[in-house]
């Protein structure tokens, strides 16, 4: 199918112009003031914006392994519903892809069932146990990178072996950072809601010090370095210096962390995540680390689980939520409207500094690049987030009820449509 879209916005790199895009055979032919409408299915745009998919480097797709928690096909069509045209998924699975073998199962599902690209990575150690290095030479063709989200690894010497490997495979090493002893039990932030409602805490320092010991091990190998998820001032800050010293290392924080806290936190588990929605001045911390520069990726962790593994409140309940659906517009409404982060900032880390970092094709809306597409409306009228109109399977999210300005349109995946939002009277 030929596609012409036309009077829309072009969003390219933080410029900004009325371009008609033909796109065919999976590409984009042509970008220019006016294009021949001859031979395409013409989409109108009405002024909307036009920007290259968004790239999530953080998503739990959860197949093989947990498909009654998500599937590939699920979790692919929301991140398309999301305005994400590729997604990367996480190692915690079964089998954990930890060896070409294993890794094959879930590349045979994504041929099969994605609707977006989906690069997976593979694991850091045997079935993400932290005692045996996986085959990661076997894997590198094949990944991102290798990481054990979900997990810290505990042993110094075990992640200094994987960068030294990962190091010479071109690969990065994409880290959970978490101490394993410093958890205590803790089920959400170790601050003052925790303190008033009687709930064991999750410390900052369980997140930092992993980040600190890892930045010493790149500073050591060389080793290209990626932080999952951080949420404490203290990543920020320690990220801030090893960016200063030129070490290769690069992270990413999620919608939630950006905009809650734990303050707006309610016996519900759908505030549970790991790590946990931390202090207002963490939270502070991690938007001027957006604004600096510290911080490249806005990545969702998008991490659904069954209704009744969230049922069980904000103590026993999995922890885990899901972000898909709701990032750009809850990025848009809560930080681009309020004039906290500007919307070239929040495109680039949504668009452009993921593609640089882990080498992915598209992120220039120019002639030859991959039709890998996304049409936003901004500043649309204020509708509140219902779980339950969702994609995933997952519906915990801690924005449910929270108003949305902003709707993504559509989706154009290698030349497809692979969403449409339904817009009356057009």
């Amino acid at each position: 199918m030929q596609y012409l879209l036309t009077g829309g916005l072009v969003w390219n790199n933080s410029t900004l112009e009325k371009r008609d895009v033909a796109i065919a055979d999976g590409r984009i032919v042509s970008v220019s003031p006016s294009v021949d409408a001859t031979g395409y299915t013409v989409i109108e745009l009405h002024d909307r914006l036009l920007v290259p998919g968004f790239v999530d480097v953080h998503v739990h797709l959860r197949e093989p392994g947990f498909s009654y928690k998500e599937t590939i096909a699920s979790g692919t069509a929301a991140a398309a519903a999301g305005g994400y045209t590729a997604v990367c998924s996480m190692p915690n699975l079964k089998p954990v892809p930890d060896s070409a073998e294993t890794l094959q199962q879930q590349l045979d599902i994504i041929e099969r069932d994605a609707v977006v690209h989906v690069y997976p990575y593979g694991a850091i150690t045997k079935g993400e146990q932290g005692q045996t290095l996986a085959d990661l030479s076997d894997m590198a063709p094949h990944v991102a990178g290798f990481s054990d989200d979900g997990r810290g690894v505990q042993s110094d010497a075990m992640m200094r072996a994987a960068m030294v490997e990962a190091k010479k495979l071109g690969k990065h090493i994409v880290a959970h950072c978490e101490v394993n002893e410093l958890l205590r039990g803790g089920c959400i932030h170790d601050g003052q809601w925790a303190k008033a409602h009687g709930y064991p805490g999750i410390c900052s320092e369980s997140e930092w010090r992993q980040v600190e010991r890892d930045l010493k091990l790149v500073e050591e190998t060389g080793c290209p370095y990626h932080v999952c998820h951080i949420s404490t001032r203290e990543s920020v800050e320690l990220i801030r210096r090893a960016k200063s010293k030129g070490l290769p290392v690069t992270c990413e924080t999620g919608p939630h962390y950006l905009i809650l806290c734990d303050e707006d936190l309610q016996e519900d588990a759908r505030f549970k995540m790991n790590p946990p929605l931390r202090s207002r001045a963490d939270r502070d911390a991690l938007v001027a680390g957006l604004l600096d520069g510290t911080i490249d990726c806005i990545a969702t962790d998008h991490a659904p689980h069954s209704a009744e593994e969230k049922s069980k409140g904000l103590r026993d309940s999995a922890m885990g939520v899901v972000g898909l659906e709701t990032a750009f517009p809850m990025v848009y409404t809560y930080l681009v409207k309020t004039g906290k982060v500007s919307l070239n900032t929040v495109l680039d880390r949504l668009i452009v500094r993921p593609r640089q970092i882990f080498g992915f094709p598209g992120g220039v809306i120019a002639e030859g690049q991959p039709a890998d597409l996304t049409v936003l409306s901004l500043d649309t009228p204020a509708a509140p987030v219902d779980p339950e109109t969702f994609v995933t399977k997952g519906r915990a999210t801690p924005f449910a009820g929270m108003t949305a300005e902003a709707t993504v349109d559509w989706t154009i995946c290698g030349g497809k449509i692979v969403y449409k939002r339904e817009v009356p009277h057009e």
